[in-house]
């Protein structure tokens, strides 16, 4: 199980992963921050991005704010860095 710190971006262009922000992970998404939409594609974008169901991932905190904390489970935390930061994986506060 790895836990890591994400800010999101809503209402982008695309949906990607920009690369560190401060102790988190920087996240573009499409989908508006409205009536939980960015947080349902937030989990997609993960779960595909990670190869995972979207039932491994859960957000711990931040529903209603850019930052969040999301558990992902069956992953170690390697496999997330290497998923979401790859080229560029070392480990740092983002992933916890």
């Amino acid at each position: 199980m790895a836990t890591i710190r994400v800010h999101i971006i809503p209402s982008a262009k695309l949906d990607t992963v920009v690369g560190k922000h401060g102790d988190a992970i920087k996240i573009k998404l499409q989908a508006p921050a409205v009536e939980g939409k960015a947080n349902t594609a937030l989990r997609g974008f993960l779960a595909k991005k990670l190869s995972v169901p979207k039932r491994a991932i859960v957000l711990e905190r931040g529903e209603k704010s850019r930052d969040k904390l999301i558990r992902i489970d069956g992953l170690s935390e390697e496999d997330v860095c290497r998923g979401l930061l790859e080229p560029n994986c070392n480990r740092s506060a983002a992933i916890r």
